[in-house]
């Protein structure tokens, strides 16, 4: 980096949930202007009124703090180079529309979708890239007052330089695109409105952006902008774009892949640190086969030389094996409970659950006798049935007929056996339980599994639950007898 100070943005649209790949994006901005004492940008562009949600902007920039990603200037943050909201910058791009039509490097036009389509229809059947046809000569005014008189749609289009344009790029290098593939393209929709490309350039120019970090979807688009700045009289800032991020089968991620928005992987429970830890690899190396940091050391490992050129791959396996370890590791540290307890708050903050009326201490409980876990949900949904009434199990008859009603009904008689010896147990301890059916299943020189399995299943309702002392224990002898009364009185 220069001597001029780093300027950086992320400049999401507000659709819906943070994708994933824009919150790498994010990051790789972020983790630059920390390490370069620069300063990192959020702005909103919210100039598409057909695809913009209000609430987005809201759960943006939640998702992003959720990782740990703050922004130096933007909105509920302020700065000298607002508002960051391009909805409320039209006056900036109605002067920079109004220079360029003025100057000769921008016209009109009136076509309808219609006539675009059959335009670009001539060109498909002819075997030819489609280059929109510039009128001359140059519409004037009275030709936009017809236009508008007779009901057509009116917009603007930028007039490109009529030569190749090479885009320098600090990860790909040069990029050259020719002439033949860049038309004259919209500034301003028919509906008065900027289009991306017009708002980014302009805002990217008022607020002092130096570097364009962003996805190698705009690699395209950069020329253009690149032809904007030239127009307006603009210095180009430096250009980066990064690797896409493909699935397992090297195909782009997409919706048959899963939810990948980054409140979907909160909701799912896993640990903020360890998602933002797995969004940095995706496409970057810190270098010696390292692979785990936090927050703080990704800012002093991160540097753009060590950004791959190849495209990234999502691996699902790889971040579950990430926050199961994480789990773990924090479950061994003296202020590890705490930390995970906090992490099972803000999963069940997401989710509608009979484990989110629990206090903490029941939490603290289910977090230690679910050892091993590899996301909050885990700990979740085996633990549920826990907390709902007793009436309102519901028994998996896949699981009835496999662990009860097998061998002549062997569970339920193993059931009918148990009763009143744990009618008699007065220690309900989880040890005191332990010894209890253990003794059980060695009187009766059976496995375990033959004793803790039906009661598991009576229980719970399935085959899948906390290790069943500590099952039992929560549940409470009362509640446990009652259920396996019930159990036992659905038997058909």
């Amino acid at each position: 980096m220069n001597d001029q100070v780093l300027r950086v943005r992320f400049a999401p649209s507000p659709t819906g949930y943070l994708h994933v790949g824009g919150a790498r994006t994010a990051l790789f901005n972020y983790l630059l202007a920390r390490k370069h004492a620069g300063r990192f940008v959020l702005r909103i562009e919210d100039t598409d009124r057909s695809r913009h949600v209000e609430e987005a902007i809201g759960r943006l920039c939640e998702d992003l703090r959720w990782l740990g990603i703050e922004w130096d200037e933007g909105p509920h943050v302020g700065g000298d180079y607002g508002p960051y909201r391009q909805s409320e910058r039209a006056g900036l791009y109605d002067a920079a529309v109004a220079r360029l039509l003025d100057e000769g490097q921008a016209y009109y036009a009136f076509d309808t979708p219609e006539e675009l389509e059959a335009m670009r229809g001539e060109a498909r059947a002819a075997k030819r890239t489609f280059q929109y046809p510039r009128p001359d000569p140059l519409p004037n005014r009275a030709d936009v007052d017809k236009a508008r008189a007779e009901g057509r749609p009116v917009a603007v289009r930028f007039m490109m330089p009529d030569r190749d344009m090479v885009v320098h790029d600090r990860l790909l290098g040069d990029v050259t695109l020719s002439r033949e593939e860049l038309e004259d393209f919209i500034i301003v929709k028919s509906d008065g409105g900027p289009t991306f490309h017009l708002a980014n350039v302009v805002d990217d120019n008022a607020m002092a952006i130096t570097l364009v970090l962003r996805g190698q979807e705009h690699v395209m688009n950069t020329p253009k902008h690149l032809a904007l700045q030239e127009a307006l009289g603009y210095t180009h800032p430096e250009y980066a774009h990064l690797p896409l991020i493909f699935n397992m089968q090297g195909k782009k991620l997409s919706k048959r892949d899963g939810d990948v928005t980054v409140h979907a992987f909160r909701a799912a429970g896993y640990l903020p640190e360890v998602m933002v830890n797995f969004i940095a690899l995706l496409g970057w190396s810190p270098g010696e086969d390292r692979e785990k940091m936090t927050l703080d050391e990704m800012v002093e490992l991160f540097s753009l030389d060590r950004v791959n050129r190849s495209n990234a791959k999502f691996d699902r396996d790889k971040l579950v094996a990430f926050n199961t370890q994480a789990a773990a590791d924090a479950a061994a540290t003296p202020n590890g409970t705490e930390r995970l307890l906090g992490g099972m708050k803000d999963y069940l903050s997401c989710n509608d659950t009979p484990v989110s009326r629990v206090d903490d201490d029941t939490l603290r409980a289910l977090l230690a006798v679910n050892e091993g876990f590899r996301t909050f949900c885990d700990v979740d949904v085996k633990s549920r049935f826990l907390f709902v009434p007793d009436g309102e199990v519901e028994y998996d008859p896949k699981v009835v007929k496999k662990v009860l009603a097998k061998g002549d009904g062997a569970g339920y008689a193993m059931l009918t056996e148990l009763r009143p010896t744990l009618t008699d147990q007065k220690d309900w301890s989880p040890e005191a339980l332990e010894v209890l059916l253990t003794s059980i299943a060695e009187a009766r020189s059976v496995g375990l599994g033959k004793v803790a399995q039906p009661l598991r299943v009576a229980v719970s309702g399935g085959a899948i639950s906390p290790p069943i002392f500590d099952t039992l224990s929560l549940l409470g002898k009362d509640r446990t007898l009652a259920r396996i009364d019930r159990c036992l009185a659905s038997r058909g």
